[in-house]
């Protein structure tokens, strides 16, 4: 189903009556119908349906951000899209098509096989017709039911047999190696292996970030930055928010405080300040006794800036290390102060490294 825009007014139609110029509203926790282009606001949209990725991506109005594939999710914010594409022409029916369409090739080793049977028979076929004349002129019986028992057994129909024998006992070594391979031109190629590279993306890894260590900024009390992290994500459901919060429960034994407490503001994430976080009024309800911020170094920088602080050095360094160690890194900041960093990283599915190691 979509939100179709008609004369202003959103109407619930199925996506397949969608047309090329159509607009339709997406909000979060929305499947977008069909490919398209945003001309109306911004918001964060899940494309690991498509492109394996977790991180999620931004996708706004304007500039080379705009193009959306439909199948894709939004997580937040509220976007209207142009719709690009006819029905039956989107991305998906495209791969769809190329996946059925698909004929499976020979393996090398097949086309040789199959040139050498053909030639093996053309010259025992050969063979048995030139035998003819020459039993004759030597004056020794010929007869049909001999001539066609030479042929039968000259044919060398038994050799194709040893493909499947080989490729049987190709795949049965993989097995050994804990590798699976689903045809034999699968396992040819892995004769030919020197470095094996994975999609590592749901793949190998469960395809959710993970929270795995909360590192303080010099000067900054361990304990205040796991406080603030998991108070600024405690309303967030997605499953980097909900690892915040567990990592601060059962590493530093930091239960979850209520969420609906009526003097705290929770600030949802948004496309546009890449941010999320909590406000906390004090008892007279002016604001603000505590304002927390988690997000992207350059979105709290900003924030930073507009409240008069810096972000400092240390930090950015900090920031660095985790991003060239393969993480995602989130800043936490409460008010003008940088309390440290959240690391983030796409978790190994459990058993999978002893078993590419084996």
């Amino acid at each position: 189903m979509a939100k179709k825009l008609v004369q202003g007014k959103e109407v619930i139609v199925n996506a397949s009556e969608l047309k090329k110029g159509d607009l339709v509203v997406c909000v979060a926790g929305d499947t977008i119908p069909s490919d398209g282009e945003v001309v109306e606001g911004a918001a964060t949209v899940d494309e690991s349906a498509i492109t394996g990725e977790s991180a999620p991506v931004i996708r706004e109005s304007g500039g080379d951000r705009s193009a959306v594939t439909g199948g894709t999710r939004v997580i937040s914010d509220r976007i209207v899209i142009k719709i690009t594409a006819e029905p039956g022409n989107t991305f998906l029916d495209r791969m769809i098509e190329m996946v059925e369409g698909a004929k499976r090739q020979k393996t090398p080793n097949e086309i040789a096989l199959t040139i050498l049977l053909a030639s093996l028979t053309f010259i025992f076929l050969l063979v048995v017709v030139t035998l003819v004349p020459f039993l004759k002129y030597s004056q020794a019986p010929v007869s049909i039911p001999i001539l066609t028992s030479l042929t039968i057994c000259l044919i060398p129909t038994t050799i194709g047999g040893l493909l499947s024998a080989i490729g049987i006992a190709g795949i049965d070594r993989l097995v050994q190696h804990n590798v699976i391979a689903t045809s034999g031109r699968a396992v040819e190629a892995s004769g030919d292996i020197d470095v094996l590279l994975l999609d590592k993306t749901g793949t190998i890894t469960l395809g959710n970030r993970m929270a795995t260590e909360f590192i303080a900024a010099p000067g900054i009390d361990h304990y205040r930055l796991v406080d603030a992290a998991q108070l600024a994500s405690l309303a967030d459901e997605t499953p980097e928010g909900r690892s915040i919060v567990i990592l601060a429960k059962e590493k530093y034994g930091l239960r979850g405080r209520e969420v609906l407490d009526t003097r705290a503001k929770f600030i949802p994430f948004s496309a546009k300040t890449r941010m999320s976080g909590v406000d906390f009024f004090s008892a007279d309800g002016s604001c603000c006794e505590r304002k927390i911020r988690k997000g992207a170094m350059d979105a709290i920088e900003a924030y930073l800036k507009e409240m008069g602080g810096s972000l400092p050095q240390k930090v950015k360094e900090i920031v660095e290390n985790v991003a060239k160690n393969g993480g995602t890194p989130l800043v936490v900041v409460e008010g003008k102060d940088v309390l440290g960093v959240i690391e983030l990283k796409d978790i190994v599915k459990g058993g999978l490294e002893s078993a590419l190691q084996g």
